[in-house]
């Protein structure tokens, strides 16, 4: 087997497998972990009265790349998820260094999104708007869960589950009560902003569908994967799309346009007074505050483990692996991934975080149906859902760069400043570089 060959992971049989439950319980919860609380105003303010169809197109997408994902993964079965699949899709491995980078700097992105999302339901909460407490709580949120993964303490596959079954049971309340208080005339006419602000909306929400590309990644650890791990998705992104839709539409049935843009950062909690009181804002505050710190634990978990894998497969600096001897915890790449996402998360806005966790999530899934299209004999997979899948993450990011550069420039040039130091990086420093390569000794 060559260096490019796949690196399959041998673990001893693990004491309790994943039951399918509990692989769509990973799949709702990364999805379902903060975005849908912080994002839904931003959907609204460009898709109006479509923004529930925005959430619709959003899951489309995800699910085309999904499918993708569930053949990859049970083709190359790897810890390195996307990046794995990259390796073996391109002969250019600085292609697959880039992806790595980028899927690290995604994280980062959604790791900010909720502590932002955090800082602001609990400022609410607190009945603040004090820059100083956000910027307090974002950073606290961060810094616990640090400390938390520093030591090792993590959910089981079974408290998953229980924590999402109670996160879907608070909005599915929320959604069945809130459709027999819905207004039809706040709901029509449909595309009151026009077609464009559909595709505006699913772009810049899209990062809402991050986290089902995670479970590939416990292919190792889950009953039955040849049925379980394709299930799982689609089951986990199915469930997604629904209580979107049903929360969504919601919200545009209670609030009006001006509140929309009073509350944009938690419409979602606002949506609730109408027919819940303030009981429904402190209920839906609770689970935002409940679901974006059970995200930040899992993500957290999660990347710095994907930094360690790509060190040991020299994509990442050797620093990355660095490990406590103590619990095998990779301190180094925690460190770096938490100073990064404090350091994004306080300088940014939530459209600035938003659009960059959107931005580098719809490349990269842009890459994986590249991916799949181009391994499409080797996974077993037609060629239609790949072609499928590249062409909607393609438009939607070029809608959203096109959204960026009419309403937010300075936020595009975010996104281009941290993608160019991506390339450098890749191009000039790492161990593959192009630019001044290193010489192998004679």
């Amino acid at each position: 087997m060559t260096g490019r060959e796949l690196k399959k992971r041998a673990p001893e049989e693990p004491a309790e497998l994943l039951s399918l439950k509990e692989v769509i319980a990973m799949g709702v919860g990364g999805m379902v972990g903060g975005g849908i609380f912080s994002v839904l105003g931003l959907a609204i303010a460009q898709a109006g009265h479509a923004a529930p169809l925005a959430f619709v197109l959003g899951g489309v997408i995800a699910m085309l790349t999904g499918l993708c994902y569930g053949r990859l993964g049970l083709r190359f079965r790897s810890d390195g998820g996307s990046f794995t699949y990259l390796e073996h899709a391109f002969t250019n491995q600085n292609l697959a260094g880039i992806g790595g980078w980028l899927l690290l700097l995604g994280y980062v992105g959604t790791m900010a999104l909720y502590s932002y999302t955090f800082a602001v339901y609990g400022s609410a909460m607190l009945g603040t708007d004090m820059p100083a407490m956000h910027h307090l709580l974002e950073s606290l949120i961060l810094l616990a869960f640090f400390g938390i993964n520093l030591y090792g303490v993590k959910a089981s596959g079974t408290s998953e589950l229980i924590i999402v079954t109670v996160k879907m049971l608070i909005l599915l309340l929320f959604g069945i009560i809130g459709l027999f208080y819905a207004r039809t005339d706040y709901l029509l006419p449909l595309f009151n902003k026009g077609v464009g602000g559909l595709f505006m909306g699913a772009a810049l929400i899209f990062v809402a569908y991050e986290g089902f590309e995670l479970i590939p990644n416990a292919v190792h650890e889950m009953e039955d994967p040849d049925r379980n791990l394709r299930l799982g998705i689609i089951w986990s992104i199915a469930l997604t799309i629904g209580v979107y839709l049903l929360v969504s539409l919601v919200a545009v049935g209670n609030l009006l346009p001006e509140e929309i843009n009073k509350y944009k950062e938690y419409a979602l909690a606002e949506a609730a007074k109408p027919f819940l009181g303030q009981a429904g804002f402190l209920l839906i505050g609770l689970a935002a505050l409940f679901s974006t710190a059970s995200a930040i634990n899992a993500t957290m978990f999660g990347t710095a483990r994907l930094g360690m894998v790509m060190a040991t497969e020299k994509a990442l600096p050797r620093v990355f692996g660095f490990r406590r001897r103590q619990n095998n915890i990779p301190w180094v790449s925690l460190i770096i991934i938490t100073v990064l996402t404090l350091f994004f998360v306080n300088i940014a806005d939530l459209t600035i975080i938003s659009s960059f966790a959107s931005s580098t999530f719809l490349l990269i899934f842009a890459a994986i149906n590249l991916t799949a299209f181009r391994l499409r004999h080797r996974i077993g997979l037609t060629t239609g859902i790949p072609l499928s899948g590249l062409a909607l993450t393609t438009i939607s990011w070029l809608t959203l760069m096109y959204y960026l550069y009419r309403s937010s420039p300075e936020s595009l040039g975010w996104i281009g400043c941290f993608y160019l130091s991506v390339i450098v990086v890749e191009l000039f420093f790492s161990k593959r570089r192009r630019i001044f390569p290193v010489q192998s000794p004679a």
